[in-house]
Order: structure tokens, then C-alpha cells, then sequence
């Protein structure tokens, strides 16, 4: 495997804090209209993202189908996009946010960004460490 530079490190860290974020507005957005008649529960969708960021990594398919699939049409977001969320009930006037899930998954994506933001904290102060040593 590769060694990671400091670079790569850190914008690995800055991409996964911007995308825990962006989780984090479009679960509000959810919890927001929980009462909105017709609204469907919505989920960050960092697929052409992740694409982008592969770069030229190239994955072969084990069977057929396995690396298919679309994507349903989804509204920009600011770290990517949203699509509707799939396989949730609808109450009966037609909202499908369930708030408990919502929250459980805002405090997943509080945590993903905490963790990064602490990984990122203990960089820098490595960082501080070897510029103050070297005075």
C-alpha cells in the first residue's frame, strides 16, 4: 500500500468533516418539516463525490451487476447531492420522516466529524511540536 503524504492526509480529514456537515443539514432540513404534509425524508448522496475523489482507481466487477445501478434524480447540496430517502413508510398525509431516525443519525454524523475534527486537532498540535522543538 501506499504511503499517505501530509496533504492527502489532511484533505482526506477536510473532505470527511465536510461531508459529516452536509449530513448534518440535510438531516435538519428532515427534522424540520417532520410536520409538512407530502415531504419525503431526504439523504445526502456522495456518490459523485466519492467518484470524483477515486480518481483513477479502476474496480472490477465479482458478478454481473454488482457495480450497476443509478441513482434516482436528487437536488444539489452543498458538499453533493440528496435523494429521497428509500424504503420508509409514509404516514398517512404522506410524510415519510420518522424522527427518531433522524436523530439517530444526526448524532452519527456529529460523531464522524468529531472524530475527524480531533484526528485533524492532533496533526497540527504535532505540527506546532516540531516547529517549537526546532527554535
Amino acid at each position: 500500500m501506499a504511503d499517505l503524504s501530509e496533504s492527502a492526509i489532511l484533505d482526506a480529514l477536510r473532505r470527511q468533516m465536510s461531508m459529516a456537515a452536509t449530513r448534518q443539514v440535510v438531516l435538519a432540513h428532515n427534522i424540520a418539516n417532520v410536520e409538512t404534509p407530502g415531504y419525503k425524508s431526504q439523504v445526502a448522496d456522495f456518490s459523485e463525490t466519492l467518484d470524483k475523489a477515486a480518481g483513477s482507481i479502476q474496480l472490477a466487477a465479482t458478478r454481473p451487476g454488482h457495480l450497476g445501478g443509478g441513482t434516482a434524480a436528487s437536488a444539489a447540496t452543498p458538499g453533493g447531492r440528496t435523494k429521497e430517502a428509500e424504503g420508509l413508510e409514509a404516514r398517512r398525509d404522506g410524510n415519510t420522516v420518522q424522527l427518531d431516525r433522524e436523530l439517530l443519525a444526526m448524532t452519527q454524523a456529529a460523531g464522524e466529524f468529531a472524530r475527524a475534527q480531533t484526528t485533524l486537532a492532533a496533526k497540527f498540535r504535532l505540527l506546532r511540536y516540531a516547529i517549537s522543538e526546532g527554535k
